[in-house]
């Protein structure tokens, strides 16, 4: 396989796309393996999953988005228990991808878990739109040497630069995605026309994709047209599920005619009746983004007592969400300073907190 997933040879014409588990497995392995099977069916090139520890990923801070809610959620921290596959439950699925010449991509949520992540022979990592600032989880990444995708959902273009600053030299293997964080997107903020801008933002990057959270068939096919060369498209074998990310999926039916569309992309998607979906050429936080922004970004939090007066030393810092504390791309700042107060571990630091 080439070292660039999107570069290697593929089935058929157009962008390459993602199948993205995500956590619609609903925690079942044995889900999952039938969904890699569903999603070779239907013509994805890649299957991504998402690796996390519920106590590693959220502070007594955290709570749910609410999406999370809508879809029966009453806890934060059940929700995800009930939906996390190991890193060892993930070998056979895995494996499973490589059977099927599918790409296998992962998506880590902790700095720690990238070591973890690599006892497997994943094709590529990714990051989720929340972790735009989590320099921490992308130097981790980076230090991998495996090609990295950045999604950049709920985020300005500012912040897409900087972390594409962050790349450095792994540009060269490094794509940069559009997305609207918001499941599902409705078609007024699908900001098709943020692919252009990305395009046009000169980022360095080899390829510019779009993650994909409307329930439509026909966006990636726009998006193709565009000029986005990686689709991620969340897949589900049963969209009315309950659980936080089945709506925002496409079934295999769905997905193959997604694929299918991809393959030709619609001639003209420049037309009056896209207009809504494509909107103007810029990346811009949307008002439907504002609480995933703020509930699923992550800060600064301690992993254990500091009192009033003491130093903070760099190994007593991680990240976590929500995002109401200091942003983790700050972390070489803030150890090293002083507590003006005693701290508990596990809840977002401020700058209240620091002398």
């Amino acid at each position: 396989m080439s070292l660039l997933p999107w570069r290697a040879p593929r089935r058929h014409p157009g962008p390459y796309i993602i199948a993205e588990i995500g956590v619609n497995h609903d925690g079942d392995p044995a889900k999952a393996l039938a969904l890699v099977d569903e999603a070779h069916r239907a013509g994805a090139h890649a299957v991504k999953l998402q690796l996390f520890e519920t106590d590693r990923l959220m502070s007594r801070a955290a709570r749910l988005a609410a999406y999370q809610r809508d879809s029966g959620a009453t806890d934060p921290f059940s929700m995800l228990r009930a939906l996390e596959l190991s890193i060892d439950r993930m070998a056979p699925i895995v494996e499973r991808a490589h059977e099927l010449n599918l790409h296998a991509i992962v998506t880590p949520f902790s700095p720690a878990l990238v070591e973890v992540a690599e006892r497997l022979p994943w094709d590529a990592y990714k990051t989720s739109s929340t972790d735009i600032i989590n320099k921490p989880l992308i130097d981790n990444l980076l230090a991998t040497g495996k090609p990295l995708i950045i999604s950049t959902g709920a985020s300005t273009l500012d912040e897409i630069r900087r972390a594409a600053d962050w790349l450095g030299d792994a540009r060269s293997r490094s794509a940069i995605l559009h997305c609207v964080s918001s499941y599902p997107v409705a078609d007024a903020d699908a900001s098709l026309g943020a692919i252009t801008a990305l395009l046009q933002a000169n980022l360095g990057v080899d390829a510019i994709g779009y993650s994909d959270h409307s329930p439509r068939e026909d966006t990636g096919a726009i998006a193709a047209a565009l000029g986005a060369e990686l689709l991620e498209k969340h897949f589900t074998a049963d969209r009315s599920a309950p659980g936080p990310d089945h709506s925002a999926s496409l079934d295999p039916e769905g997905f193959a005619r997604y694929a299918d569309a991809c393959a030709s992309p619609l001639p003209n998607f420049a037309d009056t009746a896209y207009a809504d979906l494509i909107g103007p050429a810029e990346k811009r936080v949307l008002a439907c983004e504002a609480d995933v922004r703020t509930v699923s970004r992550q800060s600064l939090v301690l992993t254990r007592p500091i009192r009033a007066g003491e130093t903070i030393p760099r190994e007593s810092l991680t990240t976590k969400r929500p995002g109401t504390g200091i942003e983790p791309f700050r972390l070489a700042d803030i150890a090293g300073r002083t507590a003006t107060r005693d701290i508990e571990p596990d809840t977002p630091l401020t700058e209240d907190d620091l002398a």
